[in-house]
């Protein structure tokens, strides 16, 4: 990871939102990619030891993508994702909750909007998430810091290694 690019994580507790601000050594088009491909997504979007598992993914408004987190234990955590809007290689939102094995959201969730940019090989992504609920967003807020950050490490660290196959 270069430690010289940029990450925030920043908690707006008045506000129930979260910012985040990343940047990836690697052209916009991968990071992208790497958020929007179940392929990718797969392969960094879980804490370790936990992996992600994609059941399908329809990038498209109106479209959804529903996963699992998968513990070493086989322990299953689902997510449900709705696709609400998409501007391509710019901006994607989405609005995310906990869900059972049947797609059952758990409500309250949150909706979160992803911005991405690049300048002279570097990509920003910027992504906000507004909880419906406050509690929520308390509840989630430490260990969703901790298994992020882990995350968009795993992204970096993927990224690099995508970046030097190309």
């Amino acid at each position: 990871m270069n430690n010289d690019l940029l990450f925030d994580f920043t908690v707006d507790k008045a506000a129930q939102t979260i910012f985040i601000t990343r940047e990836f050594n690697a052209g916009l088009s991968l990071v992208w990619d790497a958020f929007t491909k179940k392929e990718i997504l797969d392969k960094w979007a879980a804490p370790a030891p936990m992996r992600c598992e994609t059941k399908y993914l329809d990038f498209k408004v109106g479209g959804r993508r529903f996963y699992a987190m998968i513990s070493p234990g086989g322990q299953e955590r689902f997510v449900l994702q709705e696709y609400t809007s998409i501007t391509p290689k710019t901006n994607f939102k989405l609005y995310n909750s906990f869900a059972d094995k049947d797609e059952n959201p758990e409500l309250p969730g949150s909706a979160w909007d992803h911005n991405f940019n690049e300048e002279n090989g570097i990509t920003k992504v910027h992504i906000t998430i507004f909880n419906e609920s406050l509690e929520r967003m308390q509840n989630l807020h430490e260990g969703f810091k901790i298994g992020y950050t882990l995350m968009l490490t795993n992204l970096d660290n993927l990224l690099a290694t995508l970046t030097q196959q190309s």
